[in-house]
């Protein structure tokens, strides 16, 4: 009989971390590995890192010593770092982070089971030594698809899947379909749309670490939504670093109005939200399908980053207050009771106290649902690095106070607004402490606000119910089901 070998994953960061996790926990589990909860309780704890900002990295370091002190007193053997920041920074992170047992990167994804197998019995994996991703894929969009020797989290491999796997993963359905096997039981699941970025903001590394954008195709993530509906999962979000140009590289930039319709049709799922959708290219057929697609969630989470032109230039941005104004109106103008939600840099360098006023003037008349305020930071590797014009720490940090303050009273209006409005809620949880929990069509996980109910009564968790807004509590709503009213 094998030995039994047991890992935990560590997720940290966004949505599309979370798809890379699964993915890893679908190639280990066919291999034979155990999948554990809590990394105590593992041989090996496997911390899926971001790397996307400074706060983000700490995050991620700390993660990775706190499970290098079970160590001392607990099951664990090995720590292993992936994701995102060991992508970035490789054999750096590996030399600055010696409790890290190994730093591997995406290239290493395919072979994760080796790779833990080698490091579990003591052996050492070389560290990669970093480079830019964009150079990887063809210049030319069109060309990209062909390129299947370049690994792609969360789109697979062309290695083909064991022909007897387990019970609960997800089985290959085209060339570049993951092994991927459920972490929680969630009745909210993501799905990855694309992978990668053209877009070249003066302020973001991640293209040079997730590389250039390729989508999945459109069989895949169908056949991979089909899998996510049989596991049980009512919604899903599509997640990627730009899902506004979903398809550009397929021959068809309309590809995701095509897409929507027919992921709403699958059986068991309830609710189909997309996330990450770039203002520039918001296409007025792209707001149609949002707006008037049953089942698709009229949510928008957009990617404003600011408003005063001056400073979206050298982001090397698009778009103005007047301009993000008029596409908010319109998209209200087709659902009134649309989602919105965005996020924002304050200091980043060259900005005035008057691009500053113009952006709590924008927030002031946006009324969103949800907002992220960050203050700028340098990132390795990025264009504004080397901008003059540096704002002082404190004036950062003076604004980056303000404007959160600002974000917090306005999100909280706005949810008042909501007040009496009748809403679809998908039930997440049922505690009997904390009562019945969900969220409704404008609300995405983890980064919005949620549905609380005045009683739990009836409710399971993945189940679509009608309710009543009848009061907030800051952003998140409380509400009443209406009798009958259950979907």
């Amino acid at each position: 009989m094998p030995e039994r070998r047991t890992v935990a994953l560590v997720t940290l960061g966004c949505a599309r971390n979370e798809v890379d996790s699964e993915e890893l926990a679908g190639r280990l589990a066919a291999d034979g590995w155990e999948l554990v909860e809590e990394a105590a309780d593992a041989d090996v704890a496997v911390v899926n890192t971001c790397g996307f900002v400074e706060a983000a990295k700490k995050d991620s370091v700390d993660a990775l010593l706190e499970a290098n002190d079970l160590k001392d007193h607990g099951r664990t053997q090995a720590v292993v770092a992936v994701g995102c920041m060991a992508e970035r920074y490789g054999k750096e992170l590996a030399e600055a982070l010696p409790e890290a047992d190994g730093v591997l990167g995406f290239d290493d994804y395919a072979d994760i089971s080796d790779r833990l197998q080698t490091i579990l019995n003591g052996g050492i994996h070389a560290s990669h030594t970093p480079r830019d991703r964009r150079k990887l894929l063809p210049l030319s969009p069109a060309e990209r698809q062909e390129a299947t020797d370049v690994a792609l989290p969360g789109h697979g491999d062309i290695a083909p899947a064991p022909e007897d796997l387990p019970e609960g993963i997800a089985p290959v359905s085209g060339p570049r379909a993951p092994l991927r096997r459920r972490l929680g039981t969630s009745p909210v699941a993501s799905v990855k749309l694309a992978s990668g970025c053209d877009r070249r903001c003066s302020f973001c590394a991640i293209p040079s670490f997730r590389g250039s954008f390729i989508s999945r195709r459109p069989s895949d993530v169908l056949g991979e939504t089909r899998w996510l509906a049989e596991q049980g999962v009512k919604e899903v979000m599509l997640v990627s670093e730009n899902n506004t140009s979903y398809g550009k590289d397929l021959g068809d930039i309309r590809l995701l109005e095509t897409l929507l319709p027919e992921l709403a049709e699958v059986d068991g799922i309830e609710r189909v939200r997309v996330s990450y959708l770039q203002p520039a290219e918001m296409r007025p057929g792209l707001i149609d399908v949002l707006t008037s697609t049953p089942k698709i969630a009229p949510y928008f989470d957009l990617s404003f980053q600011h408003s005063a032109p001056g400073v979206l230039r050298a982001m090397r941005r698009f778009g103005d207050t007047e301009r993000f104004l008029e596409l908010l109106g319109t998209i209200r103008g087709k659902a009134p009771q649309a989602g919105v939600r965005s996020n924002f840099i304050v200091g980043f360098p060259g900005e005035t106290e008057a691009d500053f006023a113009e952006l709590e003037s924008f927030l002031t008349g946006a009324r969103l649902d949800a907002i992220g305020i960050f203050g700028y930071s340098d990132e390795d590797g990025t264009e504004a690095v080397s901008y003059d014009s540096k704002l002082d720490a404190d004036v950062i940090a003076e604004r980056l106070e303000h404007l959160s303050r600002l974000a917090e009273e306005l999100t909280a209006q706005r949810a008042e607004e909501r007040l009496g409005e009748t809403l679809e809620v998908l039930v997440e949880s049922v505690d009997g402490e904390d009562g019945a929990v969900g969220r409704a069509a404008h609300q995405a996980p983890e980064t919005d606000g949620q549905v609380v109910f005045t009683s739990d009564e009836g409710l399971v968790p993945g189940r679509i119910v009608v309710a009543k807004a009848v009061a907030t509590e800051g952003v998140d709503l409380v509400a009443e089901c209406l009798e009958g009213a259950a979907t």
